[in-house]
This record gives C-alpha cells, sequence and structure tokens, in this order.
C-alpha cells in the first residue's frame, strides 16, 4: 500500500483509539483495548493493513497484545484524550529530554510551560530527531525545547515511560525549560 495511504489510515486509527472511540462504534475497555476483530470491522480495513501500520509506524503509536481470555486487543500506546489506564510504572528520566513545538507556541510555553491540553500527560522525546517530527507535524517553523527532566524528577515531577519510548508527565513547569 502507497506511504500517503497508510498515513491517513493510521491518523483514522488514532483518533478512534485516542480521541473518539465511540464515534466509530467502538467500546474501549479501561486499559484502552479494543478486540482486532471489532476494530478491524469498525475500522473496515483488513488484518494485513492493520498489520503494516502498526509495524511501519515510525512513532510505535500502537500495540496489539492477546489479553488473558485469549482475545487479541489493540490499544494506543499513548495519547489519549478519553479516559483510559495505561497501567505505566514510574519511571526516573534521562537529564535531558526534548519537546518539539511550533513556534507559535513560544509565548505561551514560556508564561505557562508545556501542559498537556485535552491529553493525559505531556509528551517528551529522549533526542532532538524524534521531538523534530513531532514538532513538524503542526506546521510551520518548528522549535526544539529542552526539559530538565533530571531535576524535574528531583524536585518531585513523576515521569512515566511508554511502550514506544515516549517520556511523560503531568506539566513541564517554565523553569525547567532551558531554551525557548
Amino acid at each position: 500500500m502507497e506511504h500517503a495511504q497508510l498515513v491517513k489510515i493510521s491518523k483514522r486509527m488514532s483518533k478512534a483509539l485516542r480521541h473518539e472511540p465511540a464515534r466509530v462504534g467502538l467500546v474501549l475497555d479501561s486499559g484502552g483495548w479494543v478486540p482486532v476483530a471489532e476494530f478491524l470491522a469498525a475500522m473496515r480495513i483488513d488484518r494485513a493493513t492493520l498489520d503494516e501500520v502498526v509495524a511501519g509506524n515510525d512513532k510505535q503509536r500502537f500495540a496489539v497484545a492477546v489479553g488473558v481470555d485469549g482475545v487479541e486487543r489493540i490499544r494506543a500506546n499513548q495519547g489519549h484524550s478519553v479516559p483510559v489506564e495505561l497501567g505505566l510504572a514510574e519511571a526516573a528520566p534521562p537529564e535531558l529530554l526534548f519537546h518539539g513545538t511550533a513556534a507559535a507556541s513560544l509565548s505561551s510555553i514560556r508564561a505557562t510551560g508545556i501542559n498537556r491540553g485535552g491529553r493525559h500527560h505531556v509528551h517528551l522525546s529522549p533526542d532532538t530527531g524524534t521531538a523534530r517530527r513531532v514538532g513538524a507535524r503542526r506546521g510551520g517553523a518548528t522549535v526544539i525545547l529542552t526539559v530538565l527532566a533530571g531535576e524535574m524528577a528531583r524536585g518531585g515531577h513523576t515521569f512515566y515511560r511508554s511502550d514506544n519510548g515516549v517520556w511523560l508527565t503531568d506539566e513541564v513547569p517554565p523553569e525547567f525549560i532551558k531554551n525557548g
């Protein structure tokens, strides 16, 4: 399948698994999982397409696993705006993490820090390349902010690391942003 088609399907999948499951007739369990068979029917895609999107997603947005009941399920790894409990354990972050954003957001970030908005957490990247790709999705000029994550953790802020390597926290106060 063409790359552009896969990206379009990936975006539809993200919307269904992270933000609007009811819009396509899905009900996520408390952990954000839905049976693969139900997901395929709701999304009107076949299993080969699902596998291609999951395997080819550069940010590993999705997880597929077999539940204790033997049913194969899918979920988004993070980024939900609907209530889910991802079961993430606290983790000690590296000293520095990175956040890619649009240059137009800088004045707000300088004033209030990086906030989660409608999501469960702020998403931080372990490297500048990933942060740049994330920030570029918004269009316009991209800015990479350096977050003093180690200092934040020592100050009592909690961090989690999702299965796909994205670092998550509730907020990044402005005093922990090195540049921007």
